[in-house]
């Protein structure tokens, strides 16, 4: 274990990471930016451990970074919002999210979010920015099942920032496998305001938007393809929300 892997379980070292992360952070979502914050009630009485939670995903870091912001305003009782963000000074810590390997390799910034409790993951499909094809990698498996027996996790089936991509059956290996309570999470406007690694600003004054919904209710018992495709359908991520999106884009155009 590395020096950066053994860091990251250390609560007082995580919790400098995310004072420092949030407070920079902090005006891009409020400030620079408007934030719009839903169903955080259904995180009140969620256990401390083996819960799941599936996004679809717009950037490298704002994504997870507005969901850092938001379980510590919710550690202190805020809903739906994220107020003044005296939060940071007791962050909530149990949590740790899935990033691609390639992803957190390199600058200062993904280092510092690997202490943040970044789970990095090997793509199967894709690497160095060429296709490929390869298994799964059973110690990146184990990474995520050692995490949720003790806290929370955030994936993002889909892998990839590119919006209606198709999910990685290894989110549903994991929740067959795990049995997790699963929080779906759809995000919206990151794209347009932030650059594709979510540290710069593109568009400012854009509406952000997350929305939490209620825990998914899930045969465990299905395949790993019916789970997928349930997924997919909770982040608002499948096929028929891909034709939604394009019937409602030609209705705009013909207006």
């Amino acid at each position: 274990m590395t020096l950066l892997q053994r860091l990251k379980h250390i609560r007082i070292v995580r919790s400098l990471v995310y004072g420092v992360v949030g407070a920079v952070s902090y005006p891009g979502l409020t400030m620079v930016n408007k934030i719009r914050i839903e169903g955080t009630e259904h995180l009140r009485n969620l256990p401390r451990k083996n819960v799941l939670f599936v996004s679809n995903h717009q950037t490298y870091f704002a994504d997870v970074i507005t969901f850092l912001h938001i379980f510590c305003a919710v550690k202190w009782r805020k809903e739906n919002k994220l107020g003044i963000p005296y939060y940071l000074l007791n962050p909530f810590t149990n949590v740790y999210f899935v990033a691609a390997e390639e992803t957190m390799n390199g600058s200062f910034i993904s280092r510092l979010f690997k202490m943040a409790g970044a789970l990095t993951v090997k793509r199967t499909w894709r690497a160095e920015g060429k296709e490929v094809n390869r298994n799964r990698d059973e110690s990146d498996t184990q990474k995520i099942d050692q995490a949720l027996d003790k806290s929370w996790v955030i994936t993002f089936p889909q892998g990839t920032t590119k919006p209606f991509a198709p999910g990685r059956r290894g989110t549903a290996h994991i929740i067959k496998n795990n049995q997790p309570i699963v929080v779906p999470v759809v995000i919206n406007g990151f794209w347009r305001a932030f650059s594709k690694t979510g540290l710069s600003f593109k568009k400012k004054g854009s509406q952000l938007s997350i929305r939490f919904k209620e825990p998914m209710v899930i045969d465990y018992t299905q395949s790993v393809d019916a789970i997928l495709d349930q997924v997919m359908d909770a982040i608002e991520q499948s096929k028929n929300y891909m034709l939604k999106s394009k019937h409602h884009l030609m209705n705009k155009l013909d207006k």
